[in-house]
Protein backbone atom coordinates (compact mmCIF):
# COMPACT_ATOMS: atom_id res chain seq x y z
CA UNK A 1 0.00 0.00 0.00
CA UNK A 2 1.04 3.12 -0.64
CA UNK A 3 1.09 5.59 2.05
CA UNK A 4 2.84 8.99 1.04
CA UNK A 5 -1.08 9.98 0.85
CA UNK A 6 -2.45 9.19 4.27
CA UNK A 7 -2.16 12.62 6.20
CA UNK A 8 -1.66 12.71 9.73
CA UNK A 9 -3.89 14.36 12.49
CA UNK A 10 -2.28 14.50 16.11
CA UNK A 11 -5.57 14.77 18.08
CA UNK A 12 -4.36 14.88 21.23
CA UNK A 13 -2.00 17.80 23.42
CA UNK A 14 -1.44 15.70 26.84
CA UNK A 15 -2.16 12.07 28.34
CA UNK A 16 -5.73 13.06 29.27
CA UNK A 17 -6.74 13.81 26.04
CA UNK A 18 -5.19 10.66 24.78
CA UNK A 19 -7.02 8.98 26.93
CA UNK A 20 -10.11 10.08 26.06
CA UNK A 21 -9.30 9.18 22.81
CA UNK A 22 -8.27 5.61 23.36
CA UNK A 23 -11.84 5.29 25.23
CA UNK A 24 -13.58 6.39 22.45
CA UNK A 25 -12.04 3.39 20.55
CA UNK A 26 -13.58 0.68 23.45
CA UNK A 27 -9.86 0.33 24.37
CA UNK A 28 -9.79 0.90 27.93
CA UNK A 29 -9.94 -1.06 31.36
CA UNK A 30 -10.03 0.15 34.36
CA UNK A 31 -9.06 -1.78 37.42
CA UNK A 32 -10.15 -0.69 41.33
CA UNK A 33 -8.25 -1.95 44.10
CA UNK A 34 -4.95 -3.71 42.64
CA UNK A 35 -2.01 -3.17 44.81
CA UNK A 36 1.50 -1.64 43.80
CA UNK A 37 3.29 -4.53 45.54
CA UNK A 38 2.60 -7.08 42.82
CA UNK A 39 -0.86 -6.71 41.70
CA UNK A 40 -0.34 -4.09 39.08
CA UNK A 41 3.41 -5.85 38.00
CA UNK A 42 0.98 -8.49 37.53
CA UNK A 43 -1.43 -7.29 35.30
CA UNK A 44 1.66 -5.95 33.11
CA UNK A 45 2.48 -9.65 32.70
CA UNK A 46 -0.78 -10.75 31.46
CA UNK A 47 -1.00 -7.66 28.88
CA UNK A 48 1.89 -6.20 27.73
CA UNK A 49 3.34 -8.95 25.11
CA UNK A 50 -0.60 -8.89 23.43
CA UNK A 51 -0.72 -6.76 19.99
CA UNK A 52 -4.03 -6.15 20.49
CA UNK A 53 -4.02 -6.06 25.04
CA UNK A 54 -6.30 -2.95 26.26
CA UNK A 55 -5.22 0.02 28.19
CA UNK A 56 -5.71 -0.20 31.96
CA UNK A 57 -5.94 2.58 34.24
CA UNK A 58 -5.24 0.97 38.07
CA UNK A 59 -7.32 3.55 40.51
CA UNK A 60 -8.29 3.17 44.32
CA UNK A 61 -4.93 1.50 44.84
CA UNK A 62 -4.15 0.55 48.35
CA UNK A 63 -2.16 2.88 50.46
CA UNK A 64 -2.04 6.00 48.39
CA UNK A 65 -3.95 8.85 48.09
CA UNK A 66 -7.62 8.48 46.40
CA UNK A 67 -7.52 9.41 42.52
CA UNK A 68 -3.97 8.65 42.25
CA UNK A 69 -3.96 6.69 39.21
CA UNK A 70 -1.23 4.32 36.86
CA UNK A 71 -1.83 3.83 33.36
CA UNK A 72 -0.52 0.96 31.61
CA UNK A 73 -0.11 0.13 27.99
CA UNK A 74 -0.81 2.99 25.61
CA UNK A 75 0.44 1.34 22.38
CA UNK A 76 -1.01 -1.41 20.97
CA UNK A 77 -4.15 -2.25 19.61
CA UNK A 78 -6.32 0.40 17.40
CA UNK A 79 -4.89 3.40 19.75
CA UNK A 80 -1.06 2.98 18.29
CA UNK A 81 -2.24 4.33 15.10
CA UNK A 82 -4.45 6.76 16.73
CA UNK A 83 -1.27 8.04 19.15
CA UNK A 84 0.44 8.84 15.86
CA UNK A 85 -1.99 10.67 13.85
CA UNK A 86 -3.13 7.49 11.55
CA UNK A 87 -5.90 6.00 10.76
CA UNK A 88 -6.83 2.23 12.32
CA UNK A 89 -6.47 0.14 9.37
CA UNK A 90 -2.59 0.78 8.34
CA UNK A 91 -0.67 -2.23 9.01
CA UNK A 92 2.46 -1.96 11.30
CA UNK A 93 4.50 -1.41 8.38
CA UNK A 94 2.22 0.74 6.55
CA UNK A 95 2.00 2.79 9.99
CA UNK A 96 6.11 3.15 10.34
CA UNK A 97 6.54 4.24 6.67
CA UNK A 98 3.53 6.23 6.58
CA UNK A 99 5.06 8.03 10.24
CA UNK A 100 8.43 8.22 7.89
CA UNK A 101 6.68 10.27 5.04
CA UNK A 102 4.54 12.62 7.13
CA UNK A 103 7.05 13.31 9.85
CA UNK A 104 10.73 12.53 9.04
CA UNK A 105 11.60 12.78 5.26
CA UNK A 106 11.35 16.50 6.04
CA UNK A 107 11.85 16.84 9.43
CA UNK A 108 10.03 20.37 11.47
CA UNK A 109 11.04 21.59 14.41
CA UNK A 110 9.08 24.06 16.14
CA UNK A 111 10.39 25.47 19.26
CA UNK A 112 8.56 25.60 22.60
CA UNK A 113 7.21 28.20 24.01
CA UNK A 114 7.14 29.19 27.57
CA UNK A 115 4.00 30.14 29.57
CA UNK A 116 3.48 31.30 33.01
CA UNK A 117 0.60 28.70 34.45
CA UNK A 118 -0.38 25.15 33.78
CA UNK A 119 -2.25 22.15 35.08
CA UNK A 120 0.91 20.67 36.65
CA UNK A 121 1.10 23.10 39.01
CA UNK A 122 -2.12 22.61 40.53
CA UNK A 123 -0.13 20.69 43.55
CA UNK A 124 3.29 22.18 44.60
CA UNK A 125 5.22 20.16 46.99
CA UNK A 126 8.05 21.43 48.64
CA UNK A 127 10.33 20.78 51.96
CA UNK A 128 8.69 18.22 54.39
CA UNK A 129 5.56 17.94 52.17
CA UNK A 130 8.07 16.28 49.37
CA UNK A 131 7.21 12.80 49.94
CA UNK A 132 6.86 10.61 46.58
CA UNK A 133 5.99 7.29 48.11
CA UNK A 134 2.53 8.23 48.26
CA UNK A 135 2.80 7.53 44.44
CA UNK A 136 1.59 4.13 43.07
CA UNK A 137 4.94 3.37 42.03
CA UNK A 138 4.61 -0.68 41.39
CA UNK A 139 7.23 -3.59 42.04
CA UNK A 140 7.02 -4.68 38.11
CA UNK A 141 8.73 -7.76 37.74
CA UNK A 142 9.19 -10.27 40.96
CA UNK A 143 12.88 -9.75 41.12
CA UNK A 144 13.19 -6.02 40.90
CA UNK A 145 15.14 -4.30 43.67
CA UNK A 146 12.46 -2.03 44.52
CA UNK A 147 9.69 -0.13 43.04
CA UNK A 148 10.09 1.35 40.20
CA UNK A 149 8.67 5.01 39.77
CA UNK A 150 9.81 6.13 36.46
CA UNK A 151 9.35 3.40 33.51
CA UNK A 152 7.42 5.46 31.23
CA UNK A 153 9.82 8.59 32.53
CA UNK A 154 11.91 11.41 30.55
CA UNK A 155 14.31 14.17 32.37
CA UNK A 156 14.92 17.29 30.84
CA UNK A 157 18.79 18.43 31.04
CA UNK A 158 20.32 21.87 30.04
CA UNK A 159 24.06 21.42 27.84
CA UNK A 160 25.55 23.86 30.50
CA UNK A 161 28.46 24.72 28.28
CA UNK A 162 26.00 25.07 25.19
CA UNK A 163 23.24 25.76 26.91
CA UNK A 164 20.54 22.83 24.37
CA UNK A 165 18.44 20.85 26.65
CA UNK A 166 17.77 17.76 26.12
CA UNK A 167 14.56 14.92 27.39
CA UNK A 168 16.11 11.42 28.01
CA UNK A 169 14.06 8.38 28.88
CA UNK A 170 16.01 7.23 31.84
CA UNK A 171 14.58 4.75 34.54
CA UNK A 172 14.08 6.38 37.87
CA UNK A 173 13.98 3.61 40.98
CA UNK A 174 12.39 4.44 44.44
CA UNK A 175 14.91 5.42 46.84
CA UNK A 176 12.87 7.17 50.02
CA UNK A 177 10.57 9.94 50.35
CA UNK A 178 13.08 12.59 48.51
CA UNK A 179 15.27 10.67 46.26
CA UNK A 180 14.73 8.31 43.02
CA UNK A 181 17.42 6.69 41.12
CA UNK A 182 18.41 7.65 37.55
CA UNK A 183 20.11 5.25 34.87
CA UNK A 184 21.96 7.08 32.52
CA UNK A 185 24.15 4.92 30.10
CA UNK A 186 27.30 6.01 28.82
CA UNK A 187 27.46 8.05 25.54
CA UNK A 188 23.83 9.38 25.47
CA UNK A 189 23.36 12.98 25.65
CA UNK A 190 22.28 13.40 29.61
CA UNK A 191 25.34 11.24 30.63
CA UNK A 192 26.96 13.94 27.97
CA UNK A 193 24.93 16.95 30.21
CA UNK A 194 26.46 15.05 33.40
CA UNK A 195 30.20 14.66 32.64
CA UNK A 196 29.73 18.80 32.29
CA UNK A 197 28.11 19.39 35.43
CA UNK A 198 30.40 17.22 37.03
CA UNK A 199 33.90 18.83 35.39
CA UNK A 200 32.78 21.91 36.92
CA UNK A 201 32.20 20.78 40.26
CA UNK A 202 28.65 21.73 39.91
CA UNK A 203 25.14 19.99 39.99
CA UNK A 204 23.13 18.47 37.77
CA UNK A 205 19.38 20.04 37.65
CA UNK A 206 17.01 17.39 36.47
CA UNK A 207 13.03 17.39 35.50
CA UNK A 208 11.88 14.10 35.76
CA UNK A 209 8.51 14.04 33.74
CA UNK A 210 6.27 10.98 34.95
CA UNK A 211 3.58 10.97 33.20
CA UNK A 212 3.55 12.85 29.82
CA UNK A 213 1.93 12.36 26.92
CA UNK A 214 2.79 9.15 24.28
CA UNK A 215 4.49 11.66 21.90
CA UNK A 216 6.93 13.07 24.39
CA UNK A 217 8.01 9.79 26.38
CA UNK A 218 8.66 8.05 22.65
CA UNK A 219 11.02 10.68 21.77
CA UNK A 220 12.63 10.67 25.34
CA UNK A 221 13.82 7.27 24.11
CA UNK A 222 14.61 8.10 20.69
CA UNK A 223 17.66 8.85 19.05
CA UNK A 224 17.67 12.53 17.40
CA UNK A 225 20.49 14.75 16.70
CA UNK A 226 23.37 16.10 19.08
CA UNK A 227 22.11 20.02 20.13
CA UNK A 228 18.10 18.98 19.42
CA UNK A 229 15.32 19.18 22.37
CA UNK A 230 12.52 16.75 21.49
CA UNK A 231 9.73 18.60 22.52
CA UNK A 232 10.56 21.31 19.90
CA UNK A 233 10.91 17.86 17.80
CA UNK A 234 7.22 17.01 19.44
CA UNK A 235 5.86 20.50 18.37
CA UNK A 236 7.19 19.67 15.12
CA UNK A 237 4.89 16.65 14.54
CA UNK A 238 2.20 18.55 16.30
CA UNK A 239 2.16 22.05 13.52
CA UNK A 240 2.68 24.00 16.84
CA UNK A 241 4.71 24.67 19.71
CA UNK A 242 4.95 22.82 22.85
CA UNK A 243 3.29 24.84 26.40
CA UNK A 244 5.97 24.26 29.00
CA UNK A 245 6.00 25.95 32.39
CA UNK A 246 9.68 26.65 34.21
CA UNK A 247 10.20 24.30 37.27
CA UNK A 248 10.15 27.24 40.54
CA UNK A 249 13.80 25.35 41.71
CA UNK A 250 15.85 25.26 38.55
CA UNK A 251 13.94 26.87 35.89
CA UNK A 252 14.22 24.23 33.73
CA UNK A 253 11.35 23.96 31.38
CA UNK A 254 8.47 20.67 30.82
CA UNK A 255 5.23 20.46 29.81
CA UNK A 256 2.98 22.54 31.42
CA UNK A 257 0.27 19.70 31.27
CA UNK A 258 2.29 17.02 32.43
CA UNK A 259 0.95 14.69 34.97
CA UNK A 260 3.95 14.03 37.71
CA UNK A 261 7.49 16.32 37.44
CA UNK A 262 9.75 16.21 40.09
CA UNK A 263 12.25 18.59 39.98
CA UNK A 264 16.26 18.54 41.60
CA UNK A 265 19.94 17.37 41.36
CA UNK A 266 22.12 15.08 40.45
CA UNK A 267 25.08 15.47 42.25
CA UNK A 268 28.58 13.57 41.84
CA UNK A 269 29.10 12.95 45.59
CA UNK A 270 25.30 11.39 46.13
CA UNK A 271 24.97 7.43 44.67
CA UNK A 272 22.55 4.61 45.75
CA UNK A 273 22.59 1.20 44.69
CA UNK A 274 20.06 0.73 41.78
CA UNK A 275 18.76 -2.52 40.30
CA UNK A 276 18.54 -5.26 39.79
CA UNK A 277 15.36 -4.37 37.15
CA UNK A 278 14.07 -6.71 34.26
CA UNK A 279 15.17 -4.87 31.52
CA UNK A 280 14.03 -5.02 28.28
CA UNK A 281 16.40 -7.88 26.81
CA UNK A 282 14.49 -10.53 29.23
CA UNK A 283 17.35 -10.76 31.35
CA UNK A 284 18.82 -8.79 34.81
CA UNK A 285 21.90 -7.96 32.75
CA UNK A 286 22.66 -4.37 34.77
CA UNK A 287 22.25 -5.87 38.23
CA UNK A 288 22.45 -4.00 40.90
CA UNK A 289 25.25 -1.36 41.08
CA UNK A 290 26.03 2.66 42.48
CA UNK A 291 23.94 4.98 40.00
CA UNK A 292 23.50 8.84 40.57
CA UNK A 293 20.78 9.89 42.24
CA UNK A 294 18.07 12.53 41.88
CA UNK A 295 17.54 14.86 45.37
CA UNK A 296 14.36 15.89 44.88
CA UNK A 297 13.18 19.34 45.64
CA UNK A 298 10.29 19.98 44.76
CA UNK A 299 6.87 17.80 42.93
CA UNK A 300 5.07 19.36 41.15
CA UNK A 301 1.07 17.14 40.16
CA UNK A 302 -1.99 17.57 38.55
CA UNK A 303 -5.23 16.97 40.69
CA UNK A 304 -5.99 12.82 40.43
CA UNK A 305 -2.88 12.57 39.20
CA UNK A 306 -1.50 9.44 36.14
CA UNK A 307 1.50 8.02 36.64
CA UNK A 308 2.66 6.50 33.29
CA UNK A 309 3.66 2.49 33.40
CA UNK A 310 5.67 1.28 30.61
CA UNK A 311 7.41 -1.56 32.00
CA UNK A 312 9.51 -3.80 29.69
CA UNK A 313 8.82 -7.74 29.94
CA UNK A 314 11.62 -8.71 27.29
CA UNK A 315 12.01 -12.40 26.61
CA UNK A 316 9.73 -11.49 23.45
CA UNK A 317 7.51 -8.59 22.30
CA UNK A 318 5.98 -5.97 24.68
CA UNK A 319 4.69 -2.82 24.21
CA UNK A 320 8.18 -1.07 24.13
CA UNK A 321 9.25 -3.24 21.97
CA UNK A 322 5.98 -2.21 19.66
CA UNK A 323 6.19 1.43 19.68
CA UNK A 324 10.35 1.44 18.69
CA UNK A 325 9.61 -0.78 15.92
CA UNK A 326 7.62 1.22 14.54
CA UNK A 327 9.92 4.62 15.19
CA UNK A 328 12.75 3.19 14.85
CA UNK A 329 12.09 1.29 11.53
CA UNK A 330 11.32 4.20 9.97
CA UNK A 331 14.13 6.57 11.45
CA UNK A 332 16.66 3.87 10.60
CA UNK A 333 14.97 4.00 7.07
CA UNK A 334 15.57 7.91 6.61
CA UNK A 335 19.02 8.21 8.27
CA UNK A 336 19.87 5.07 5.11
CA UNK A 337 18.20 7.28 2.71
CA UNK A 338 20.26 10.74 3.80
CA UNK A 339 23.24 8.80 3.93
CA UNK A 340 23.21 8.22 0.35
CA UNK A 341 21.55 4.62 0.13
CA UNK A 342 19.51 4.12 -2.92
CA UNK A 343 16.55 1.51 -2.89
CA UNK A 344 15.99 1.05 0.18
CA UNK A 345 12.68 -0.43 0.38
CA UNK A 346 11.48 -1.92 4.22
CA UNK A 347 13.40 -1.70 7.24
CA UNK A 348 12.03 -3.52 10.16
CA UNK A 349 13.64 -3.65 14.70
CA UNK A 350 12.14 -6.85 15.11
CA UNK A 351 10.09 -6.80 18.60
CA UNK A 352 11.64 -10.19 19.17
CA UNK A 353 14.96 -8.08 20.25
CA UNK A 354 13.02 -5.14 21.54
CA UNK A 355 12.74 -3.39 18.61
CA UNK A 356 17.23 -3.46 18.79
CA UNK A 357 18.75 -6.36 18.79
CA UNK A 358 17.87 -7.62 15.20
CA UNK A 359 17.27 -5.25 12.05
CA UNK A 360 15.62 -6.49 8.22
CA UNK A 361 16.43 -4.60 5.71
CA UNK A 362 14.89 -5.27 2.05
CA UNK A 363 16.79 -3.56 -0.98
CA UNK A 364 16.40 -3.80 -4.59
CA UNK A 365 20.17 -4.18 -5.59
CA UNK A 366 21.66 -1.94 -8.03
CA UNK A 367 25.30 -2.55 -7.76
CA UNK A 368 27.91 -5.07 -6.29
CA UNK A 369 28.90 -4.17 -2.84
CA UNK A 370 25.15 -2.59 -2.28
CA UNK A 371 23.85 -4.87 0.19
CA UNK A 372 26.71 -4.96 1.97
CA UNK A 373 26.64 -1.02 2.36
CA UNK A 374 23.31 -0.97 3.00
CA UNK A 375 23.81 -3.07 6.06
CA UNK A 376 27.05 -1.35 7.65
CA UNK A 377 24.87 1.96 7.60
CA UNK A 378 21.98 0.33 8.94
CA UNK A 379 24.35 -0.88 11.43
CA UNK A 380 25.61 2.19 12.15
CA UNK A 381 23.74 5.70 11.49
CA UNK A 382 22.26 7.70 14.23
CA UNK A 383 18.95 5.53 14.72
CA UNK A 384 20.50 1.95 15.06
CA UNK A 385 24.32 2.58 17.12
CA UNK A 386 23.13 1.46 20.17
CA UNK A 387 22.93 -1.89 21.14
CA UNK A 388 22.18 -3.42 17.20
CA UNK A 389 23.71 -6.94 16.93
CA UNK A 390 22.19 -8.46 13.99
CA UNK A 391 21.63 -6.75 10.35
CA UNK A 392 19.87 -8.49 8.17
CA UNK A 393 19.94 -7.33 4.06
CA UNK A 394 17.45 -9.28 1.70
CA UNK A 395 16.18 -8.66 -1.32
CA UNK A 396 12.91 -6.86 -2.25
CA UNK A 397 10.59 -10.04 -2.35
CA UNK A 398 11.22 -10.81 1.12
CA UNK A 399 8.75 -8.89 3.84
CA UNK A 400 11.05 -8.31 6.73
CA UNK A 401 8.30 -7.16 8.53
CA UNK A 402 7.80 -11.26 8.84
CA UNK A 403 10.35 -12.75 10.79
CA UNK A 404 9.57 -16.11 8.87
CA UNK A 405 10.22 -14.64 5.73
CA UNK A 406 13.36 -12.94 7.02
CA UNK A 407 14.73 -16.30 8.22
CA UNK A 408 14.23 -18.15 5.57
CA UNK A 409 15.29 -15.17 3.23
CA UNK A 410 19.00 -15.48 5.58
CA UNK A 411 18.81 -19.73 5.57
CA UNK A 412 18.60 -19.86 2.14
CA UNK A 413 20.27 -17.04 0.29
CA UNK A 414 23.71 -17.04 2.40
CA UNK A 415 27.01 -18.95 2.36
CA UNK A 416 27.79 -18.40 6.17
CA UNK A 417 31.71 -18.16 5.71
CA UNK A 418 31.12 -15.55 2.98
CA UNK A 419 28.17 -13.67 3.50
CA UNK A 420 28.47 -12.73 7.36
CA UNK A 421 30.78 -9.42 8.14
CA UNK A 422 31.48 -8.34 11.93
CA UNK A 423 31.76 -4.82 13.19
CA UNK A 424 34.01 -4.55 16.33
CA UNK A 425 34.19 -2.13 18.94
CA UNK A 426 30.00 -1.30 18.47
CA UNK A 427 28.24 0.77 20.99
CA UNK A 428 26.33 -1.67 23.40
CA UNK A 429 23.79 -1.36 26.31
CA UNK A 430 24.41 -2.58 30.21
CA UNK A 431 21.08 -3.96 29.42
CA UNK A 432 23.39 -7.08 27.29
CA UNK A 433 23.04 -10.41 29.19
CA UNK A 434 26.00 -11.21 27.12
CA UNK A 435 28.44 -8.64 28.01
CA UNK A 436 31.30 -9.73 29.98
CA UNK A 437 31.69 -8.86 33.37
CA UNK A 438 35.54 -7.99 33.13
CA UNK A 439 34.80 -5.76 30.28
CA UNK A 440 31.72 -4.38 32.31
CA UNK A 441 33.92 -3.33 35.05
CA UNK A 442 36.51 -2.01 32.72
CA UNK A 443 33.71 0.44 31.54
CA UNK A 444 34.37 -1.57 28.11
CA UNK A 445 30.76 -1.32 26.70
CA UNK A 446 30.83 -2.47 23.34
CA UNK A 447 30.37 -5.73 21.52
CA UNK A 448 30.84 -7.24 18.09
CA UNK A 449 28.19 -6.46 15.20
CA UNK A 450 26.87 -8.77 12.61
CA UNK A 451 26.08 -8.13 9.15
CA UNK A 452 24.55 -10.80 7.51
CA UNK A 453 24.31 -10.19 3.19
CA UNK A 454 21.01 -12.44 2.49
CA UNK A 455 20.81 -11.41 -0.84
CA UNK A 456 20.88 -12.99 -3.78
CA UNK A 457 24.75 -12.62 -4.93
CA UNK A 458 25.11 -9.71 -7.53
CA UNK A 459 27.02 -11.14 -9.46
CA UNK A 460 25.14 -14.12 -10.56
CA UNK A 461 21.42 -13.10 -9.30
CA UNK A 462 20.43 -14.10 -12.76
CA UNK A 463 21.16 -17.61 -12.24
CA UNK A 464 19.86 -17.94 -8.69
CA UNK A 465 17.02 -20.58 -8.18
CA UNK A 466 13.50 -18.68 -8.23
CA UNK A 467 11.66 -19.50 -5.54
CA UNK A 468 8.48 -21.24 -5.48
CA UNK A 469 6.42 -18.61 -3.55
CA UNK A 470 3.37 -17.47 -5.36
CA UNK A 471 3.19 -14.30 -7.57
CA UNK A 472 0.99 -11.64 -5.57
CA UNK A 473 -1.89 -12.52 -8.34
CA UNK A 474 -1.75 -16.13 -7.66
CA UNK A 475 -1.71 -15.15 -3.91
CA UNK A 476 -4.80 -13.07 -4.31
CA UNK A 477 -6.90 -15.73 -6.11
CA UNK A 478 -5.97 -18.45 -3.64
CA UNK A 479 -7.25 -16.14 -0.89
CA UNK A 480 -10.37 -15.46 -2.71
CA UNK A 481 -11.49 -19.08 -3.68
CA UNK A 482 -10.40 -20.37 -0.68
CA UNK A 483 -9.67 -18.69 2.12
CA UNK A 484 -13.00 -20.10 3.81
CA UNK A 485 -11.25 -22.79 4.56
CA UNK A 486 -9.44 -21.58 7.50
CA UNK A 487 -12.52 -19.95 8.60
CA UNK A 488 -14.70 -22.82 8.09
CA UNK A 489 -17.51 -20.77 6.26
CA UNK A 490 -18.63 -20.97 2.85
Amino acid sequence: MQTSNVKAAIAYDDLREWLAHAERLGEVRRVSGATWQEDIGLAAEAVLRAEYGPCVVFDDIPGCPKGFRVLLNMFAGKRRNMTLGFPDHLSKWELSDAYREAFLEEQKIIPHEIVADGPVFENVLMGEDIDITKFPAPVWHEKDGGRYIGTGTYSITRDPDENWLNAGAYRAQLHDRKSVGILIAAGHHGDIHRAKYFKRGEPMPVAMVLGGDPLTFFYGGLEVPYGTFELDVVGGLRGKPMQLVRGKVTGLPFPAAAEIVLEGFVTQERNAIEGPFGEWTGHYAGGAKPASVLDIKAIYHRNDPILLGVPPMGAGPDEMARYRAVLRSATIKQNMTNAGVPGVQRVWCHEIGGARLLHGVSITQRYPGHAVQAGHIAAQCGASAYASKYIVVVDDDVDVTDLDQLLWAMLTRTDPAQSIQFIRGSWDSPADPALPPWRRAAGDMTHSVAVIDACRPFHWRDKFPPTNAPSPEVARKAREKFGWLLDGKK
